[in-house]
C-alpha cells in the first residue's frame, strides 16, 4: 500500500511508542526545501532554538506524552551542501525540540548497514520503505508486508554504531 497525504500523517499521529527513521542519501530533492535550501547556500542561517513549526511542536507534545521520534543518517565526508543545510536548518532544531538524532559517519569504514534502504519504523511493528530516486527525488512512501525482523536489526545496528548528532557536529562549520 503506497501512503500520501492524510494516511501518511497518520502514521505521526499515531504512534504509540516511537517513530523511528533510516536515512542513508546524501541529498533529499524536496520541491518544499528548495527556496530555503538556496538561501543557505547563500550564507542564510536560521537560529534553531527559535525554530517553531508544526513539525517541531509535534516532536515537543510527543515528549511531553512518552513517545520518542529519533533517526539514523548514514553519511560520508566531506558532507554534501544539502546534508550541512540539513544538519544545520532542520536537525539542529529537531534535536532541541526532542528528536534523537544520531550519525553515521562510514567515510573510512564498512557500511554495517550495506545497502540498506530509507525506511520508517512505527512502533517496531510497521515498516514503511522510501523509496527515492539515485538523485534524491522522492518515488513513493510503500507500506511493506512482509517479515520486520531485518529492519529491527538494522534500527539495532544503525543507533549502536552511530554518535549522537550534537557529538558529530561539535566543530563542523555548518
Amino acid at each position: 500500500m503506497l501512503l500520501a497525504g492524510e494516511k501518511w500523517a497518520a502514521r505521526f499521529e499515531g504512534f504509540q511508542r516511537e517513530a523511528w527513521r533510516l536515512e542513508t542519501l546524501p541529498q533529499y530533492l524536496m520541491p518544499q526545501e528548495a527556496e530555503e535550501f538556496e538561501a543557505f547556500r547563500d550564507g542564510a542561517r536560521v537560529d534553531p532554538a527559535t525554530v517553531s513549526n508544526e513539525y517541531t511542536d509535534r516532536l515537543r507534545r510527543q515528549v511531553t506524552q512518552g513517545k520518542s521520534q529519533g533517526r539514523v543518517h548514514v553519511v560520508t565526508r566531506p558532507l554534501s551542501d544539502y546534508l550541512r543545510f540539513e544538519f544545520h536548518h532542520y536537525y539542529k532544531a529537531h534535536s532541541l525540540a526532542g528528536e534523537e538524532i544520531r550519525i553515521l559517519d562510514v567515510t573510512n569504514r564498512t557500511n554495517p548497514l550495506g545497502e540498506a534502504q530509507d525506511f520508517w519504523l512505527f512502533d517496531s511493528a510497521e515498516v514503511v520503505l522510501m523509496n527515492y530516486h539515485s538523485d534524491g527525488r522522492q518515488i513513493s512512501r510503500e507500506v511493506f508486508d512482509g517479515d520486520i525482523g531485518p529492519f529491527l536489526e538494522r534500527q539495532r545496528i544503525a543507533v549502536e554504531e552511530s554518535v549522537a548528532f550534537e557529538e558529530y557536529v561539535k566543530g563542523l562549520d555548518l
